[in-house]
């Protein structure tokens, strides 16, 4: 009887804060939602460590299957939704979204759910795999530049540019295929790109296009078990191949290359957010507020058109009603 006692205390403490939060304004979600992801986000902290940083949030709000989490969920991908079709009329920001994470940390999922409620006119999903011919045939950057989105326009990169200071850093066998004079090919190189891309991403703030990164933090306990389930149940047997075991192998070289990465790009204004990954319900709340933060930031409207163009509308509203037929 005390167990069924604890199940209806849990119930109903669930179902008030569900109503709480239900009962939010717009302005006061996002707050909220500011304030939530900002305990993930980093910007230009030169003591940056990832060990500083949990892969499995100590909340309890993330757990699967957690009505509130699912509730609030719902309620940030409105907004996004809302927000974005603000950005779109407005046709002068743009926001960029990388997702970076090892194998099985949950991108394509998180991209799926949290983008799932916003205008598929206004935005982009890039994969970007090994590089062609062709990419490797221009600087590091070409191939991201192509697809970096158009003002109004969400572009999200799921990997990017910063796989060439993290699995070329790890297998320096790449970066010789890469076609660089030997003269360039320096202990510097991974400094210099980081500093590159960090000037790169300064360039594309000053154009209008906000820039937000999402680091996946998941544990190698929780991406075994990932890869274990990919294995067993045969409608997930196609994520999974030879060549995600061959890089779990460096993982420590990765973390390595992952802290390095975060610490020396992180800015005011095109931070990191390193997500809790072993729960992806949690996960998927702290990537919904991240992307509400940045796109409150933009102080985003939709335009307003003058008293001339307004009586204009008001003379076809005219036509229009007194249309025979």
């Amino acid at each position: 009887m005390a167990i069924r006692k604890e199940t209806i205390a849990v119930k109903a403490t669930e179902n008030s804060r569900i109503t709480a939060i239900t009962e939010l304004s717009s302005k006061e979600f996002i707050s909220r939602a500011k304030k939530f992801s900002k305990q993930y986000r980093v910007t230009s902290d030169k003591k940056f460590k990832l060990k500083d940083f949990a892969t499995l949030a100590s909340e309890d709000t993330g757990k699967a299957g957690n009505r509130f989490s699912q509730q609030s969920l719902q309620l940030g991908v409105q907004l996004i939704a809302e927000m974005q079709d603000k950005m779109y009329a407005g046709n002068n920001w743009s926001l960029l979204l990388i997702f970076q994470a090892m194998d099985a940390a949950g991108k394509d999922s998180a991209i799926k759910h949290v983008m799932s409620g916003i205008n598929p006119q206004g935005c982009e999903v890039t994969a970007f795999k090994a590089p062609s011919a062709e990419e490797l045939d221009h600087d590091f950057l070409w191939r991201c530049s192509k697809k970096i989105p158009e003002r109004g326009r969400i572009g999200i990169f799921n990997r990017s540019y910063y796989e060439e200071v993290l699995v070329v850093r790890v297998h320096e066998e790449i970066l010789k295929a890469q076609k660089l004079p030997d003269k360039l090919i320096t202990e510097s190189i991974w400094d210099d790109r980081l500093n590159d891309i960090h000037n790169y991403e300064s360039y594309l703030n000053r154009n209008g296009i906000l820039v937000v990164k999402i680091f996946l933090h998941v544990s190698k306990k929780e991406q075994k078990k990932r890869f274990l389930e990919r294995i067993d149940k045969p409608e997930k047997n196609w994520k999974f191949s030879a060549g995600d075991l061959v890089e779990r192998k460096y993982w420590k070289q990765y973390m390595a290359a992952y802290e390095d990465m975060i610490k020396k790009t992180a800015s005011d204004k095109s931070p990191w957010y390193v997500v809790p990954a072993d729960n992806k319900s949690f996960a998927r709340m702290v990537i919904a507020s991240a992307i509400l933060t940045a796109m409150d930031s933009m102080k985003l409207a939709y335009p307003k058109i003058s008293d001339e163009q307004l009586a204009e509308l008001q003379r076809l509203k005219e036509e229009l009603v007194a249309e025979k037929g």
